[in-house]
């Protein structure tokens, strides 16, 4: 099994991100080949209390940019959409930032 903090990079605080806080539905950028099963356990292992319900993750493609005559494209990123259960306890590092 991969390390824990291998497969959560970072969580995602956006306005959208924020408003799932009520509903104990959090977003994190995983690694790009990581499955829904290893996101589920490593969040699991490091936050320790609660109970995934579901993960659904989507991958976004990377911009285009150019500057002057040279073009690269932005990395592409994972985002993991994680619902707890009802009677899981909130994650403790999201309580207060959105209210």
């Amino acid at each position: 099994m991969k390390d824990p903090h291998d497969v959560i990079i970072r969580p995602v605080l956006t306005e959208e991100s924020y408003a799932g806080f009520a509903d104990k539905r959090y977003v994190f950028v995983v690694h790009p080949e990581s499955n829904k099963t290893e996101i589920k356990l490593a969040l699991q292992s490091v936050f320790k209390g609660i109970k995934v319900d579901k993960v659904n993750t989507v991958r976004t493609m990377g911009k285009i940019k150019t500057q002057g005559r040279t073009s690269g494209r932005t990395p592409e990123i994972k985002k993991a959409y994680v619902t707890l259960t009802k009677d899981s306890k909130p994650i403790e590092f999201f309580e207060g930032m959105a209210e």
